[in-house]
């Protein structure tokens, strides 16, 4: 996700065949809480989908896929603008490299490895800590120092969290006896907050070119672990509905969850946009039940109490501020 928005257009009622608008209806296109729901409800199906096709599908074969089909997906697109911002990119291809690794290419196949091992639940409470370890992340790497209640919101939080990896075992909390799944879902939310702090460094393009750049180098980065994993008699299983599986997440969460919540964004602006991500964990669960069959425990509802007390907290104070 990323929290950047669109330029506006130089002639708003010109609408062109590449047009988002064009593609999507101008309604739809002037809706930015509509936009801002679908976007988080796609991201949500991006777990509840990659937790029902890993397995017959290899978590670097789904990473791999997921991003190659996204750049095919999104180039009509983008290529307008990478016409004018390929000599851009190219001058910061070494932020460009780092920005792919952390928001797409290690971040995904790090969190497939884990999803694959445990419960899709657990992993929409814990990614839902993002924008808390962003305020540890900022300041560790921008010496951006938070306030004492923003220090409060992310230690309840991160309690939360603490609660759902060690699935409510004090035992497990205090010896750090996490499972290993879970903790490569904590690693992987490590690593796209880093991305999400990074982003401040990203090179000053359209969005859409900025993105497609970073999907192909994503493709291109996992690529040699693909073809690792394939070497060794991996191999993708199962029907049809793997495949669709794996169409719709190259298409919606990585391409038009990505369009929907960057033109919110330009509607109403990031601090307002921003909280609509707390949607995610919600539809998520409510899907997780609903179409996985997992059972909410009482640990899951320690850690949406306590990740939700943390949130809150930080946008009651920045609300005040």
């Amino acid at each position: 996700m990323n929290a950047s928005s669109l330029p506006r257009p130089e002639n708003p009622a010109a609408i062109s065949a590449v047009s988002p608008e064009f593609a999507v209806g101008p309604l739809l296109w002037r809706s930015p809480w509509v936009l801002l729901v679908l976007a988080n409800l796609f991201w949500a199906g991006n777990i509840i989908v990659g937790r029902a096709i890993l397995g017959p599908v290899p978590a670097v074969a789904l990473s791999f896929w997921r991003w190659t089909g996204a750049f095919a997906v999104a180039f009509y697109f983008a290529w307008p603008h990478l016409k004018q911002d390929w000599r851009v990119l190219l001058a910061h291809w070494k932020v460009m490299v780092v920005l792919a690794a952390t928001g797409m290419a290690v971040f995904n196949m790090v969190a497939y490895a884990g999803l694959a091992g445990t419960t899709a639940l657990n992993v929409l409470l814990m990614q839902s800590s993002v924008p808390l370890i962003v305020t540890v992340l900022a300041f560790l790497f921008f010496n951006e120092r938070p306030s004492g209640w923003q220090i409060a919101a992310v230690a309840v939080s991160l309690t939360g969290v603490a609660c759902v990896a060690s699935h409510g075992s004090l035992d497990a909390l205090l010896g750090f006896a996490f499972r290993r799944s879970d903790l490569l879902i904590l690693t992987s939310v490590v690593i796209y907050a880093s991305y999400v702090v990074l982003l401040r460094r990203r090179p000053p393009v359209h969005p859409l070119s900025f993105m497609q750049a970073a999907m192909a180098l994503s493709a291109v980065m996992v690529a040699p672990f693909y073809i690792w994993d394939v070497s060794q008699g991996s191999r993708i299983t199962g029907g049809c509905e793997n495949i669709a599986g794996m169409v719709y997440m190259a298409v919606c969460p990585s391409f038009v969850s990505y369009l929907f919540f960057n033109r919110g964004v330009q509607l109403i602006g990031a601090a307002r946009a921003g909280h609509s991500t707390h949607l995610m964990p919600i539809f998520g669960s409510i899907m997780a039940v609903l179409f996985l069959g997992e059972a909410f425990r009482p640990y899951h509802l320690a850690g949406v109490v306590l990740i939700g007390g943390g949130i809150a907290l930080a946008c009651w104070k920045s609300a005040e501020n």
